[in-house]
């Protein structure tokens, strides 16, 4: 035999070198005479055996007989092109059984296709008259026919190639035939490339390729010319027909439809064998329910498929007396030959896989099938009669199709072929001579995907684990989770997933029983993991193979819907890796493992496929890929965060099926060698001692990681030091007791103070320069706490002073004192209050901080922020200068000569700084700036003075460049907690029994002497006496208070007046139709009322009442005038009252087009003078001008109806003066400041209405327009 003589070589070259008639010598010869006698007994065997062929068959193939035995004689390796039906699968194998071959050693027939090799030994097996597994066997996966006996020998493509490991020359053949290598299948190409480096050292061995009449030259050009030998393939017509579905019809799958058409169209000619190809089972399916639905007599619908059972398949190759109509994939295109087909339906539609090396995906689009693809299914019908192929598109769409799919290798995951490559001595694949090489993407990818599973290193050499994983018969990303299920402890459950990932899924769904199936397999299913519902499954399986019969169990699994053949394949196989993993020398786990260390050994092999859950429910994938769980996922309710998957096929849509629940840190330890880490932000943590940093973990662009601290010491030591120098040293962010550092800070903190104050940045030299004058002294190697502290305990040994600087290594000159111009406190109300300065441009604390204790913040004047300290006012009236319009600013060139003269001129006061500054500039230079130029927010920070507001401890409680903002948060506060007392201990007074209230009163508050406000506090039934913090607050409070006291001592005129006020129901009424006003506005009525009538009498008129001898005078004195006073103010409140009434209802209602400005500028002006309210915010003077003001109004309302153009035009002229005081008056509101200037223009633009609308009712005083803008300048607004 062959496959013996170079062993028997090599023990004859091993005896020339023994003793003759030693031990040794003796028994070498007795094994090399029995090998010669068992191989020699083999091949006598084989001899006698031989079947002889019968080539009296009408087939093409059989007509080119001699043309085949004559190259098969001369030439090496042939080719052989034979169309469908041409017989060369089944003769080929007899030629050469005929020439003598298959004797000393086998004629290997490969096919791309288990179901092929079977049913193709069956039918030689048939045509010879032997019984398959004698002379004519096969091998495919976990089933082996063969015996010594064997000549011809059927196999798949695939384990040829695995053959090749422990027969590296293939000794077992002298004739190999590739059959269908057009299908260009990853094995195939494998094998051919392979072949083209083994024939040359072997002379003897035949190679015939076998192919279809697809581009037959590539075959023959890959070895060296090698004869093409072409066979016709059908002795009858073919026509072909175009009918591409209608896809404007109301059909719901216009295909579908289409496929029925075409049906009964070749039902019409006769009733012969119809073989209708598709893309996939699901096609078939839904085309096999409506053919059902169709109604077809005598006929059988019968679907093939790679995945059905073997029964199911043999039904489509034996006759039932009925028309079949075969529903295929393209498994029926080439491999298989289904007899008695006259007709063929083509949807021109397969699923083609292809891998994605971007997205490491394995996809299974649907695509138009190749033009030689389409002409092969043609094929398949004019075998027996004149056929017709019908296909479902145009020839146009015919025409405009590739003419070849691509080779396999072009589109698939290389992973397993560079492996085995690599451990073969292969060399390189991109040296390997492929027919068509493939993608440098897919090579780079294969080697990707084997560094994932650490079968080989970043440069290519294969490691341990690889030369592990080369051992098993399995994809090495399986092989990788059986290796880590070792290390686990858990490989007795992964061995059963790593069985189940290596078959198709038992599992079976037919089409017409879903819902069943899915009930049965709902038994086994478990939500946070697909892996342990294969195991829940494999334990169910067990339990019943070994309680049932052979038959009884056959029978369990067709009511639990699983198939017998595909539980069998998957025993099969997880036998034999069983049986590897032993052999290599593991072993299985006693106890159960736990869900966490299963699912880690099996995400070793699947670290490319795990993935986030997004917020669109689907989940990110590695390298930004995104994908969805399988609806058929015992996981799909659920959606955990983290999943991984066993695999991930493109249909519809991305489908990532057999899923589990994972964790990132598990991903995190899986893929140490894989992980990306990113570190950032380097930073002094005082508290650590040390340099910290955050890692980022990222596996395949998946954050696994986001922010995790780390000491950032060991990833680089060097900036480290750097840091841990200019942050603890040179910044000053260090715990430690050593006396260097003190008094290093000190030195520092003495020349900040002086630039602070200086308002400049010269003094200290740089930090670079500081951190220079220690890194010169510190070592290499040191940056944390501890490291320091140990160097320097022994350095200060031999130099105490080794770190103690000097003032001249901190000083770049002597500084300039400008103490007079930069204060350390401002002294206001006769309180000194500290300043802090800051030179930090950009920064929140730039520039001059007032700090003030809460309890003294009323007291501050609003203005004073603006004046700053003298040595900073220059610089800022600079800076408002240039903030000008330019109309304005020109004027005033130079602007820091003008700036510098104005500050020298102008004392700190509480006038806002630029009304000082337009005073100023009005009265030296003869420029106006009016009110509304200036603009405060074009004022840099550090020229704005900033306010830290502190408690009695000194703590901040709130800072900001904005007073009016601090006072409005923080006023109420402070009031309250000046000078305040419990509410239990306020004593309240109900007439004047106590002393004199000073004016002022100094005091303590948060450990300074402070000025408080003596007042009456109104309490409601008495007053108390208070201290206020600010002098109106005081003011206001007083009045309220003797307001008070005073309606205490009138006890009963006061109950004759709420009783007997005149007209007050009447006013009630109508002041409830003010602005503000409700149903509680009677009451509040009343009280302004009495309010007014009590302070016209008492207050108004009298001078500042402080004592009980002011006190009583006032009474005295008010008394005889209080009924008066009354009746008076109430009698000129009912007329104003009564006035506005009318002229609301005149303004109320419908409003010509032309009038409706004039309308909403009255209701606006009647608004603003009468409201909920007015008769305690408007002065008694101005109350007693309000019915002049309501009379010009109803006067202007009047003539409306015959001047409106002239209202129009009147009203342009008044509205600039009315928006700019409502501009500044709600400026005003929102500064919390009161401008009394504004109150006199409010009543000047009154007068000027009635000077522009009502001139009969004449003015108070003189008023125009032009008098009006002279008065606003002259206030300097």
């Amino acid at each position: 035999m062959i496959r013996d003589r170079q062993r028997m070589r090599q023990w004859r070259r091993a005896l020339g070198r023994m003793t003759p008639d030693s031990p040794e010598y003796l028994a070498q010869q007795r094994r090399l005479s029995e090998l010669h006698e068992r191989s020699a007994g083999i091949a006598a065997l084989r001899r006698r055996n031989t079947p002889t062929p019968d080539f009296d068959k009408p087939l093409p193939v059989v007509e080119h007989l001699e043309t085949i035995r004559e190259a098969l004689d001369s030439h090496q390796v042939i080719v052989l092109c034979g169309e469908t039906g041409s017989g060369k699968s089944t003769q080929l194998p007899q030629i050469c059984l005929d020439r003598g071959r298959g004797v000393f050693g086998r004629i290997a027939h490969t096919q791309p296709r288990r179901i092929a090799a079977r049913s193709l030994a069956a039918r030689i097996s048939d045509e010879l008259g032997v019984e398959t597994g004698t002379a004519v066997g096969y091998k495919v996966r976990f089933s082996d026919r063969v015996s010594d006996q064997t000549q011809i020998k059927l196999l798949t493509d695939g384990m040829l190639l695995a053959e090749i490991q422990g027969d590296r020359w293939l000794n077992e053949y002298d004739t190999i035939i590739i059959d269908e290598a057009h299908e260009r299948t990853l094995n195939i190409d494998f094998l051919l490339g392979y072949l083209k480096q083994l024939l040359p050292k072997r002379p003897e061995l035949k190679l015939i390729i076998t192919s279809a009449t697809i581009d037959p030259q590539r075959f023959a050009k890959h070895f060296d010319a090698a004869p093409v030998i072409e066979v016709s393939g059908r002795s009858y017509p073919v026509e072909i027909r175009y009918q591409p579905p209608d896809e404007d019809s109301d059909a719901a799958d216009p295909m579908l439809r289409g496929m029925l058409d075409a049906v009964d169209e070749v039902s019409r000619l006769d009733r012969g064998d119809i073989l209708i190809f598709f893309s996939g089972e699901r096609e078939i399916r839904e085309a096999a329910e409506a053919l059902h639905k169709h109604k077809l007599e005598l006929t059988d619908i019968l679907p093939l498929y790679a995945r059905l059972g073997a029964a199911e398949q043999q039904r489509v190759f034996k006759s039932s007396g009925k028309r079949k109509i075969v529903l295929a994939t393209n498994v029926a295109e080439t491999s298989l030959t289904v007899p008695g087909i006259r007709y063929v339906i083509d949807t021109g539609l397969a699923r083609i896989s292809r891998y994605s090396p971007r997205s490491k995906i394995q996809r299974l689009p649907v695509e138009p099938i190749s033009q030689a693809s389409a002409n092969q299914r043609a094929g398949r019908c004019g075998r027996v009669a004149a056929g017709v192929c019908i296909r479902l598109y145009s020839e146009e769409h015919f025409l405009s199709r590739r003419e070849f799919v691509e080779p396999e290798i072009q589109r698939t995951n290389l992973a397993s072929v560079i492996l085995q490559m690599r451990l073969l001595g292969f060399g390189e694949i991109e040296d390997f001579p492929f027919l068509d090489p493939p993608d440098s993407r897919l090579i780079r990818d294969g080697y990707r995907v084997l560094e994932e599973v650490g079968a080989v290193t970043r440069d290519r050499h294969v490691t341990r684990v690889g030369k592990q994983l080369a051992r098993l018969p399995v994809d090495p990303r399986i092989g990788r989770m059986l290796l880590e299920s070792a290390h686990h402890g858990c490989l007795r459950e992964v061995l059963v997933i790593a069985a189940m990932l290596s078959v198709q899924d038992p599992r079976d769904r037919p089409a017409d029983k879903r819902q069943q199936a899915d009930e049965a397999h709902a038994l086994y299913r478990d939500e946070e993991s697909d892996f342990m519902t294969y195991l829940a499954l494999w334990r169910e399986i067990g339990k019943q193979r070994r309680e049932l019969s052979h038959a009884k169990f056959r029978k369990w699994c067709r009511r639990g819907f699983l198939s017998w053949n595909r539980v069998r394949e998957w025993q099969d196989i997880h036998r034999q890796l069983r049986a590897q993993m032993h052999e290599m020398g593991y072993k299985d786990n006693n106890s159960d493992s736990r869900y966490e260390e299963i699912h880690r050994s099996i995400l070793s092999g699947l670290l490319s496929h795990i993935g986030l859950k997004s917020k669109d429910r689907d989940y990110l994938g590695a390298r930004n890929s995104r994908f969805h769980i399988f609806p058929g996922s015992g996981v799909f309710k659920k959606q955990p965060k983290w999943v991984m998957a066993a695999e991930i096929v493109e249909t519809t849509k991305p489908w990532a099926r057999g899923v589990a629940r994972i964790q990132p840190e598990w991903i995190e330890q899986a893929a140490g060698h894989l992980l990306t880490r990113n570190y950032s932000e380097p930073h002094w943590q005082a508290r650590r001692g040390q340099v910290g940093g955050y890692e980022k973990v990222s596996l395949f662009g998946l954050t696994l990681v986001a922010r995790r601290r780390i000491n950032f010491g060991p990833i680089d030591p060097a900036l480290a030091r750097e840091i841990f120098i200019r942050f603890a040293l040179v910044e000053g962010d260090f715990k430690t007791r050593a006396p260097f550092f003190r008094h290093n800070q000190e030195l520092i903190e003495d020349i900040r103070a002086m630039e602070a104050k200086a308002r400049r940045h010269d003094l200290l030299v740089d930090e670079e320069v500081i951190y220079q004058w220690y890194a010169q002294r510190i070592p290499e190697g040191i940056h944390t706490s501890a490291g320091f502290e140990k160097w320097l305990k022994q350095a200060s040994r031999e130099q105490p002073k080794l770190l103690h600087m000097r003032s001249e290594d901190l000083l770049q000159q002597n500084p300039a004192r400008r103490a007079a111009e930069m204060p350390d406190a401002l002294t206001i109300n006769n309180t000194s209050l500290p300043l802090k300065y800051h030179f930090s441009p950009g920064s929140d604390v730039d520039g001059v901080t007032l700090v003030v204790p809460l309890t003294l913040i009323n007291q501050v004047p609003d203005a004073r922020g603006d004046w700053l300290v003298p040595g900073l006012l220059a610089e800022r009236i600079e800076a408002m200068l240039r903030g000008l319009p330019k109309s304005l600013r020109k004027r005033l060139v130079p602007v820091p000569d003008t700036a510098r003269q104005c500050a020298a001129a102008l004392s700190p006061s509480e006038q806002p700084l630029h009304q000082a500054v337009a005073a100023w500039l009005k009265q030296r230079l003869g420029v106006h700036i009016p009110e509304d130029a200036w603009r405060s927010e074009d004022i840099p920070a550090h020229l704005r003075m900033r306010f830290q507001l502190v408690d009695e401890q000194g703590k901040a409680l709130a800072e900001s460049r904005d007073l009016g903002k601090l006072k409005g948060e923080w006023a109420e506060r402070a009031s309250s907690e000046f000078g305040g007392k419990p509410k239990a201990q306020v004593e309240t007074h109900a007439r004047w029994d106590f002393g004199a209230l000073p004016e002022t009163q100094m005091m303590r508050q948060a450990g300074i002497e402070v000025r408080g406000y003596p007042a009456l506090i109104d309490q409601g039934d008495g007053v108390s006496l208070g201290v206020l913090d600010s002098a109106a607050n005081a003011e206001a409070a007083m009045r309220r208070g003797l307001r008070r006291l005073f309606m205490l001592g009138l006890g009963r005129d006061m109950r004759y007046l709420r009783k007997n006020l005149t007209g007050l129901r009447q006013m009630r009424l109508w002041y409830a139709k003010a602005p503000g006003g409700s149903a509680s506005s009677p009451v509040d009525l009343q009280e302004e009322l009495l309010t007014l009538v009590v302070d016209r009498a008492f207050i108004d008129d009298n001078p500042p009442i402080r004592d009980a001898e002011s006190f009583e005078r006032a009474m005295r004195d008010g008394k005889p005038r209080l009924m008066g006073i009354a009746n008076e103010s109430a009698e000129r409140i009912g007329d104003i009252l009564e006035q506005a009434h009318r002229i609301r209802r005149s303004l109320t209602g419908k409003t010509q087009l032309n009038w409706l400005d004039s309308v909403k500028d009255m209701r606006a002006q009647l608004d603003g003078l009468v409201y909920h309210g007015f008769i305690e915010e408007t002065p008694w003077e101005r109350l007693e001008e309000l019915p002049r003001y309501l009379k010009a109004l109803a006067i202007r309302l009047d003539k409306l109806g015959h001047a409106a153009a002239r209202d129009q035009q009147r009203l342009r002229e008044l509205t600039p003066f009315q928006q700019r005081w409502s501009e500044r008056y709600q400026r005003m509101l929102k500064s919390g400041q009161h401008d009394p200037r504004l109150e006199e223009i409010r009543w000047l633009i009154e007068e000027l209405r009635i000077s522009l609308f009502a001139q009969e009712v004449k003015t108070r005083v003189p008023v125009s327009l032009k008098r009006l803008e002279k008065r606003w300048e002259s206030l300097g607004l």
